[in-house]
């Protein structure tokens, strides 16, 4: 994904409805981008996360973004309300990036006993091998 093309933010209109059991949100022009929430401060932070992370996928998986429905044009359903949900993009890219993600390897015995009497990193020893596999640097 090259994010030189991406854009920084988007503005997106989503639906809340307020139940007695809580608050569910939906993009209408988002297909499947979904939250829902006990508060409504809850709510927008969740509206929020799950636009950033719709659209993340979407970026990723080299996805169309449509553009957003005005806000005059939408109709939701009954007791439902509009609300504009603005995300910018690249903290959410830089967090996911940056998620840790569990591996495991496999090593010959001999090679795990000396490496940890030498109080060896694994994870810092395995993520700058893969760096300078990749000519991504150390």
């Amino acid at each position: 994904m090259n994010q030189s093309n991406l854009k920084k933010t988007y503005c997106f209109p989503a639906f809340f409805y307020f139940d007695a059991d809580g608050i569910s949100i939906e993009f209408p022009d988002l297909p499947g981008c979904l939250s829902c929430a006990d508060t409504e401060e809850e709510a927008f932070r969740n509206a929020k996360e799950a636009l950033g992370l719709h659209l993340y996928s979407m970026e990723l998986d080299g996805d169309s973004i449509p553009a957003p429905t005005p806000v005059r044009d939408l109709r939701p359903e009954e007791g439902g309300v509009v609300s504009m949900i603005e995300v910018f993009m690249p903290t959410v890219r830089d967090r996911i990036n940056r998620k840790a993600v569990k591996k495991t390897v496999t090593i010959p015995a001999w090679l795990n006993r000396e490496a940890e009497a030498a109080g060896a990193n694994f994870s810092l020893i395995l993520q700058n091998g893969l760096k300078a596999y990749l000519g991504k640097g150390v």
